[in-house]
């Protein structure tokens, strides 16, 4: 296990190569955006995505925590990608959420995609919240610019050029203050921490912790690049 770490508002966190955050002081394992059933309400919408991420997910968070065994698992908002998405799991997955909230003190924190989507989690287990405060930490979806915030929402990505190659990654991006985590879901994709809505939340400059292969890398927020916008 990594102990690659900072701090957040005097907290200290590991990020995971999972995209998954622990907060080991806390015993407490918080993940973001896992658009539960995104595959399947694509293809309500006619587009045929194979609906297996909600497993794939699910999978993936199961073993990072057998890895961590944390106490409490924070849900950052949009665990579902669509209200109806508590309907649409099949009995293996419910079973596995099951596990994991009979194991843990799961919070489901209210997202804008699933807000309907926690009025059909009562049989999955765990507790559904706007935000919760543990300590300094406000554990909330959408990052308001307040210090001490984890969040999720923008699911940050990084790019940077090295050795005439361009590399762009997921990744966690904190200025010290606050956090934002990547998007965990399997079919989730990322947003430039270069776009002007980081800057809405970060006052000052930023650190990107990005998800390499093997290892966490960090990089300063001036040897970042923005997405190419032309050939």
């Amino acid at each position: 296990m990594s102990d690659y770490s900072f701090h957040v508002a005097g907290i200290r966190v590991q990020p995971d190569l999972s995209g998954a955050a622990w907060f080991p002081d806390l015993k407490t394992l918080a993940v973001a955006d896992l658009h539960f059933e995104k595959g399947t309400s694509f293809v309500r919408r006619g587009l045929h995505l194979p609906p297996y991420d909600t497993k794939a997910t699910l999978g993936r968070l199961g073993d990072v925590a057998e890895k961590f065994q944390p106490e409490r698992i924070i849900a950052l908002g949009d665990s579902f990608h669509d209200g109806q998405g508590p309907a649409r799991l099949d009995g293996d997955d419910v079973a596995a959420i099951q596990r994991l909230t009979r194991n843990t003190q799961w919070i489901w924190i209210f997202g804008n995609h699933d807000p309907a989507a926690t009025r059909g989690i009562d049989d999955l287990g765990g507790v559904a919240l706007e935000e919760l405060c543990l300590g300094d930490l406000t554990f909330r979806h959408e990052p308001q610019g307040t210090g001490g915030e984890v969040a999720g929402h923008l699911h940050p990505g990084a790019a940077i050029r090295q050795r005439g190659r361009r590399i762009r990654r997921k990744c966690f991006v904190s200025d010290g203050a606050s956090l934002i985590l990547p998007a965990f879901g399997a079919y989730t994709g990322s947003l430039n921490v270069c776009d002007p809505a980081f800057r809405e939340v970060f006052d000052g400059s930023f650190r990107a912790h990005i998800i390499g292969r093997e290892e966490i890398y960090s990089m300063a927020q001036a040897k970042l690049v923005p997405d190419r916008t032309g050939p």
